[in-house]
């Protein structure tokens, strides 16, 4: 993979926080004050100013010295499009993904309604289109395709915060008229998931702690204007202490993304259960590899630390990430190895799993279970 060189890098870092001011500046008018409260030990902002004569408090965020610097420079900051596009020009000719239209314009959608500011996350392959600048690398364009689109929040947090965005049922077709809820097998009523016409897909996503029978059933998430929301099992290891990214879509989008080592050894943790979407496990293992392969160069604590914590939590983890670290490549298990202290043998690994067989292996799978 081609670095980019330490120019480049600090451009993309400049637009995230380019990106950060004019959101924050649109978001919260200057003839608005800020003001915090404690909750469970820890301080968080909102916003209050006043809408056709009504009083309006708007959640901002957890405290941080990034966001009392923001706050700070409330209202100093000119929105700079223009510069902002020229960045953007420049990153996309050293060979970082452009997000395409159709994506650009639901996730732009999404993240003007407040659905990133009220911790909404980007998860799967558009998630992965931002760690080339965010790592400092060129990946390669094949494993960037897709016509998806993945939102988490924690349930938690939605229930906890005391804002909302609109109905993203309407902010959806604020972005495609065509968009349309796609009625989920255990409650018609609360869609999880919305389709246009073109097939474009966009999933809502929330973890599940508890037991495996919740995951049949859809969550509301308030803070999402009470979309609904597929429960998942292993995403609040995915999900937690998510970092800014901006997406490059006219002057830049900003979005939340999951940190690219959990990132990684979540794809090697839900790698083994998908036995429906087998095809689909190459793709998964080929992002893991990539990113393993620059974490293990330039962020190994980090990459040994969250898989210090995933193994913690229990047997059940451990065993996910054994098995998904004996289908990687073996070049990419050898960079695991040497940033975790953990590896399985290239025999056990070539007994469990052959990279390219995943769609035949489905292929086969369905065939034998019509027959039957």
């Amino acid at each position: 993979m081609k670095p980019l060189g330490l120019t480049l890098q600090t451009a993309y870092a400049d637009l995230v926080e380019r990106c950060q001011l004019a959101e924050f500046d649109r978001e919260f008018p200057a003839n608005g004050s800020f003001s915090s409260r404690e909750q469970s030990g820890r301080l968080y902002w909102n916003f209050n100013s006043y809408e056709d004569g009504h009083k309006r408090s708007k959640y901002v965020g957890p405290d941080s010295p990034a966001l009392r610097e923001r706050i700070a420079r409330h209202g100093k900051i000119k929105a700079d499009h223009n510069e902002r596009k020229t960045i953007i020009a420049s990153l996309a000719r050293a060979g970082l993904p452009q997000t395409d239209a159709a994506t650009g314009a639901v996730v732009d959608a999404l993240a003007r309604a407040g659905v990133f500011r009220l911790g909404g996350c980007l998860v799967g392959t558009v998630a992965y289109q931002a760690y080339a600048g965010l790592l400092g690398v060129v990946l390669p364009a094949a494993h960037m395709r897709t016509a998806d689109l993945d939102v988490a929040q924690h349930y938690r947090l939605s229930i906890a915060l005391e804002d909302s965005t609109p109905p993203l049922a309407e902010v959806l077709r604020g972005a495609d008229q065509s968009f349309r809820p796609v009625p989920h097998l255990s409650d018609k009523a609360l869609s999880t998931a919305y389709v246009n016409d073109s097939g474009y897909r966009v999933d809502f996503l929330t973890p599940n702690r508890g037991r495996t029978e919740y995951e049949r059933k859809p969550a509301r998430l308030p803070a999402l204007g009470g979309v609904g929301a597929q429960p998942l099992r292993f995403l609040d290891f995915l999900i937690e202490d998510a970092v800014a990214a901006a997406l490059l879509y006219r002057s830049g989008v900003l979005v939340n993304v999951p940190r690219p080592e959990r990132f990684a050894l979540h794809k090697l943790i839900v790698a083994v259960p998908r036995q429906h979407g087998a095809a689909k496990i190459d793709k998964d293992l080929a992002q893991a590899g990539l990113l393993i392969g620059v974490l293990a160069a330039k962020r190994a604590p980090l990459l040994r630390d969250a898989w210090a914590e995933a193994s913690d939590r229990g047997p059940k983890w451990r065993k996910a990430l054994a098995d998904g670290a004996a289908m990687l490549p073996e070049e990419a298990r050898t960079a695991l190895a040497s940033a975790t202290g953990s590896a399985l043998g290239a025999a056990e690994a070539q007994a469990r799993y052959r990279p390219g067989r995943a769609a035949r292996r489905s292929a086969a799978a369905r065939t034998k279970r019509r027959a039957g």
